[in-house]
């Protein structure tokens, strides 16, 4: 039997963090980011909490639905920047 290939945790965690800051500035919470994408509010907070492996295509409604692009919500450097302030720095 073929084994479907999970993606790591840690991607699905740099992800929910940028969705998670970007619906935070936009003051959406987890119920109308869901309702802007078409999507049930426990899903938006189980990819929130890294329990998903998002498709392609949703990857695409939430970046819209948020003002942002996908390789923006995948970028590592990303979910570590507070509007464009490293928190290293």
């Amino acid at each position: 039997m073929k084994q479907l290939r999970k993606s790591s945790f840690e991607i699905r965690k740099v992800l929910a963090d940028n969705i998670r800051r970007y619906r935070h500035e936009k003051r959406l919470s987890q119920e109308k980011l869901a309702e802007a994408c078409g999507l049930h509010r426990t899903y938006i907070g189980s990819v929130e909490r890294g329990e998903r492996n998002v498709t392609l295509s949703t990857l695409e409604v939430l970046s819209k639905a948020l003002c942002t692009t996908v390789p923006k919500l995948l970028l590592r450097e990303t979910a570590k920047s507070v509007k464009g302030v490293s928190r290293h720095g």
